[in-house]
């Protein structure tokens, strides 16, 4: 995973809301499915190709109440795999010949 630029998602993936604040993430073009949590839902949101993690990780801090410290690392552990499931990707620069 690349730390140096901000997440990106895979722009086929759908979102999926239920009523409980939960989400199924689904990837049409694996058929792989995932369901996330409240916290998981806004992250999802929060991924637009600008923020980079750590300002993910500030607005969850100011979204939700009681934010453990481990958040940071909980919170790459979850962009880690939703990239692995190719949910999510960086943008990647190809220097110029």
């Amino acid at each position: 995973m690349s730390t140096l630029n901000p997440p990106i998602p895979n722009p086929i993936v759908v979102l999926r809301e239920e009523f409980d604040d939960w989400a199924i993430l689904f990837n049409p073009d694996t058929a792989a499915a995932v369901g996330i949590n409240p916290v998981g839902v806004a992250v999802w949101k929060l991924l637009d190709g600008v923020l980079m993690v750590e300002q993910i990780v500030a607005q969850i801090g100011e979204q939700f109440e009681g934010v453990p410290e481990s958040v940071p690392d909980e919170l790459m552990t979850f962009i880690t795999e939703l990239e692995e499931g190719g949910f999510v990707g960086y943008e990647v620069e190809i220097p110029s010949s």
